[in-house]
This record gives structure tokens, sequence and C-alpha cells, in this order.
């Protein structure tokens, strides 16, 4: 069966893709992409069964399945770097941010509080009160009076024009990690109804961008089976010498913190190149992606099989060319996240392979391979061997 998508499928994700990645979150405040994934999942009620945790975590998973194959979860954090108001003084507003951003971005730069249905109220960050890198607290001034609704606990983010595809790119407020989010839920829309897929789930966690919270949550908790497979989803800060934007979505072999389960990752590398041969039309890249930390390294750290599929980003967490405010050659400023449209359809081709082929041997494990190279080679070169 075909894993290229018709043009049909690809406006259709796409659609999926600008809705979610503009809708305001926050660490710990992820209530409104709930919200979203909450009406796409009542929709296809009858196929899916729902958890929830005590932190806020969800899990998804099929209610058609043979019962014997291991889960395979695809995972993905609703929370983006964003700030919550802690006080409102007149035209002042106070706030913490949640989430990794460097100093010099702060100061001077537009954000906007966000209302209950959507209202919007504008203001620019006047002062950073401490150098923590997770929990910043600022100050900013309001264009105008303070409306009615706003209040402590709503949130803020930067302030960016409307999303938009241009030239083969999404330019929007949150890829990280909504984009990856959407690409989950386009693909469980199409394993549940395709022929010869396993056991598959999604598994939504909250507060990733303040330590994996919500991720470790879950893996102390006993909550998720022991013996599931999980796909972690990320967008991650492209490098163009080593991954870039437009060449595929990444099978990320490990980050800064680890490299991930080497028997999964491995399996999926060769689904991959698989389908890479057969199909031309389908790009994919390995890379170890070592600029930041994964939930892949936390839910190993629990003893869970786990590796990373990821999306080359720019504007990691909103940050305009890093490199350049790093070495002084660039002024700080706020942009909209962005990754290539190919790339989002690449990943969801990577989650359908992976549920097809999960549970199906390889022709040639990698010590199976070790064993054949021995066995053809070691007595013509070294004289031993069988």
């Amino acid at each position: 069966m075909s894993t290229e998508p018709t043009p049909e499928h690809r406006a259709a994700r796409e659609a999926v893709l600008l809705e979610l990645t503009q809708i305001p979150t926050a660490a710990g405040h992820e209530q409104r992409v709930m919200d979203y994934i909450d009406r796409w999942l009542a929709e296809r009620g009858n196929r899916l069964t729902v958890r929830r945790d005590d932190a806020g975590n969800y899990m998804v998973t099929q209610r058609r399945h043979d019962g014997t194959a291991p889960l395979m979860l695809v995972t993905a954090h609703l929370d983006h770097p964003a700030f919550i108001v802690t006080q409102v003084e007149g035209n002042t507003l106070h706030a913490e941010f949640r989430g990794g951003v460097n100093d010099p971005y702060f100061v001077g730069a537009a954000i906007e509080a966000v209302g209950p249905g959507s209202e919007r109220a504008s203001a620019r960050i006047t002062s950073m009160e401490s150098d923590a890198m997770t929990f910043k607290r600022i100050t900013a001034t309001l264009d105008a009076a303070a409306p009615a609704w706003l209040r402590t606990g709503c949130i803020a983010r930067w302030k960016f024009p409307r999303a938009e595809i241009r030239d083969g790119l999404i330019h929007t407020d949150a890829c990280d990690d909504l984009a990856a989010a959407a690409a989950a839920l386009c693909a469980l829309d199409e394993v549940l109804d395709r022929p010869g897929c396993g056991h598959v789930g999604l598994l939504f966690t909250v507060a990733e961008e303040v330590g994996f919270l919500g991720c470790i949550h879950a893996a102390r908790s006993g909550w998720i089976p022991r013996d599931a497979r999980l796909l972690c989803l990320e967008n991650s800060r492209s490098f163009p010498h080593d991954s870039p934007i437009g060449a595929g979505a990444i099978l990320r072999v490990g980050d800064r913190i680890s490299v991930f389960t080497p028997e999964l990752t491995n399996h999926l590398a060769h689904l991959f190149s698989a389908e890479a041969k057969r199909n031309p039309a389908f790009r994919w890249q390995r890379k170890l992606m070592p600029g930041g930390g994964c939930e892949a390294s936390a839910f190993a750290c629990y003893g869970y099989a786990s590796t990373c599929i990821c999306l080359p980003l720019g504007n990691y967490h909103n940050m305009v060319d890093i490199a350049g405010v790093d070495a002084g050659t660039a002024k700080p400023e706020m942009g909209r996240e962005f990754v290539s449209v190919d790339d989002f359809h690449s990943m969801i081709t990577m989650l359908v392979l992976a549920a097809e082929g999960i549970d199906r041997p390889l022709p040639e494990t990698t010590a199976q391979l070790m064993e054949r190279l021995y066995a053809e080679r070691a007595k013509a070169v070294l004289g031993t061997g069988a």
C-alpha cells in the first residue's frame, strides 16, 4: 500500500498543522491544546480508548488489536515556552516565563496575553528579574489599559503575525512540539483503518519544557505498560551542515543526555531505509542531534524502550539566529518557529511505516549480520573462523 499522501490528504494534514501550532500553551497550562485533541477524539470515540493520569498526561489507544503485540506509543508534549501572568497592576503586567530562552531575547520584546475567548492584550517587556534559565520573571507595560479578563494565570506569549505556509515552510507560533502532536494525530488517523498495523497508541505529555515533568510522572507511576515501545516525537534545532530543514524528518539516535534504545532505533532505520529504496520520493535522515534533551532519554532512564523522530527546526524556541547572537554579530529578536511541510509529511510516513513494521522480524538483525560477515570472511583474512 502506498505511503505517499494524496493532495487531499496533504491538505487535510496541513490544516491540522496550521490550527494546532497556533494554540496558546505553556507548561502546566496545556488545556487549550487538550481541548483541540478532545474534539478530534470525539469524532473517533468508538474506535479509541482514552485514559488520563493525575498529572494531566493522557494516553489514546486503539480498541481494535489482537491483544498480543506490545503497544507502540507515539509521544508528543503539549507545552511550548511561554509566560504565565502572575500579577496585573494598572498597565503593568508581571509574568513568569516557563521554558528555555536566552536572556538577550527578552528585554524590549513584544508579547501578548491571551484571554479565555482568545482576546489579546499586547505589551512590551521592560525588565527581567532573574537570570534563571527556566523560570525567568519579567515585567511588561501594556499597550492599553488592562482589560477585565486579564488576570493571574493567563498565558502570555511572544507576539507574532498569524501562521502561514510559504515557500514550503510553515512559519508559526509553536512547532515545538505542536507540529509533532499534529503529525501524531494524522498518523493515528491513517493506521486506524490500515490493515497489518500493530497495536498503536498516542501519549501526550505535559510540562516537558520545564524538565520532562509529565513524562517522568508517567514513567515513575508505572502507568505505561512496561513492554511498550515509545517513539518520542520532537522538533529539534536544525544545523544546516548536519541536519538540514527539508531533507526529511530525522530518526534521532540520541541527544545531549544519552543514546536511545539501539535495538528499537535500528529496527526503525531498517524500515525507513527499505522504504527509501522502494520509494524515491520518501526522504529521511538519521542523526544524533546533541543540542538538547528529549523525552526518549527520560523514558529510557526508567527502563522503557524508547527512541525519537524529530523535525529539524528553525528559530528554535522562537530565537532568531542563535549562533549570531551568541557571537555578538546579530541583534536578538524573536521570530516564528518554522519547519518544512515536506518534513512534516515525512514524519507521518515514518510513523505509518513503524506501525506496519515494528512487530515484523527484520530480514537480518545486526547480530546476524555480524555472524554472517565473520563466517564469510574470517578464515580468508584472519586464518581462523568457521
